[in-house]
């Protein structure tokens, strides 16, 4: 039951981010439910690749690098689907900024 509820919760931030976000653009609550499952998927399997290609410049950058490699996993999900869209790297990177903070919230809400 958990675990609906979270992706539920978590395609309405989706939903909800894309619209009020400058440079995020959705089309519709489905859009939405369908980016949550994409983002799932990439950050199962591409964001650990990335993660360790990218781990000496993350450890000279003190992790910041890994905002930058979440920006691209939202990049990459935005090339992927035609119901979402990103501008460019600054809106992907402010979009994952926040959704990793909201769901963060909610998961702490939630558990």
């Amino acid at each position: 039951m958990g675990f609906i509820l979270k992706f539920l919760l978590s395609a309405i931030i989706t939903y909800v981010l894309a619209r009020f976000l400058p440079g995020a653009h959705i089309g519709g609550f489905g859009d939405a439910i369908i980016l949550v499952i994409v983002l799932a998927v990439l950050n199962a399997v591409v964001k650990p690749i990335l993660k360790i290609i990218g781990l000496p410049i993350t450890i000279l950058t003190l992790g910041l690098f890994l905002l930058v490699i979440n920006a691209l996993i939202v990049m990459l999900a935005s090339y992927m689907l035609d119901g979402f869209e990103v501008d460019g790297f600054v809106a992907a990177l402010i979009f994952s900024v926040v959704l990793s903070l909201v769901t963060s919230i909610i998961d702490l809400i939630v558990d």
